[in-house]
């Protein structure tokens, strides 16, 4: 990785770390005082955000070391290792605020002042959607599985920010119906399609990091552009070039070709 592209994805790593933690600590402190478990799973979302954040600035740096002794190929198979981490404790967080949710529903749910956390849920989604388009627009112009990985965190945190402000919404108005009595269930039910959302983000990250640490196949669109080369290549070539393997390792290519 050159350095100009390892100071840019060391940059947007830093703005998502700072980002992060102005989130955590609103949403933690915001979630306790207005006992809601939506709001403190946004916040304690947040703060793992920014201490999986700090593992992938820390994984960034390391990756960008020469080769040596100990790593002759480099160290690129660390930004799978730290996908899968990342995957593996949010899927955690989503299995245990599932639990809660459901916990909160079988003993008659929770009460929470609806119109504070709608207020909080409006700036919050403000504030995740700039950080998600941000980032996303950089993981476009940098090829970074870290940086790739970080755009879901973000993406996965605005969309739980537009769906618990609905669900505050949806709450405050039912209070002023003959349903009012049931508006104690809507955060509990809330965090509960959430986490059934939220838990195939996780399983997708987790996938194409083990794809990666089992060296398997490229996806489909980089293997065809790959084979394309080396049939243009064989053409001009002298000898025969034979595309055996094509697999992907964090922000590495690594092809295999058979020459006769």
């Amino acid at each position: 990785m050159c350095d100009r592209k390892s100071q840019n994805e060391n940059r947007v790593l830093l703005f998502s770390a700072l980002l992060a933690s102005g989130f955590a600590v609103g949403g933690l402190v915001l979630g306790l005082l207005v006992g809601s478990l939506v709001i403190v799973f946004d916040g304690v979302y947040s703060l793992i955000s920014l201490l999986l954040t700090l593992l992938s600035l820390a994984a960034s740096k390391y990756i960008n070391r020469p080769s040596d002794r100990e790593f002759p190929f480099g160290r690129a198979i660390i930004e799978p290792i730290v996908i899968a981490i990342k995957a593996i404790v949010i899927l955690l967080v989503v299995s245990y605020s599932l639990y809660s949710a459901i916990g909160a529903l079988m003993t008659g749910g929770r009460e929470v002042d609806a119109s504070i956390a709608t207020l909080f849920g409006i700036f919050n989604v403000l504030g995740c959607g700039y950080a998600w388009w941000y980032i996303a627009n950089k993981s476009k112009r940098i090829s970074s599985g870290l940086i790739q990985a970080e755009s879901k965190q973000w993406q996965m945190d605005t969309l739980l920010s537009v769906a618990v402000t609905a669900g505050f919404v949806a709450a405050w108005l039912i209070t002023f119906s003959p349903l009012a009595e049931y508006a104690v269930y809507a955060d509990p039910m809330m965090m509960l399609l959430m986490s059934f959302y939220f838990i195939k983000v996780p399983f997708d990250m987790l996938r194409e990091a083990m794809r990666e640490l089992l060296m398997m196949s490229a996806n489909k669109d980089i293997c065809d552009a790959v084979d394309k080369n080396v049939v243009a290549v064989d053409k001009e070539a002298d000898q025969d070039l034979e595309l055996m393997g094509v697999t992907k390792v964090g922000p590495e290519l690594r092809i295999n070709v058979d020459i006769h």
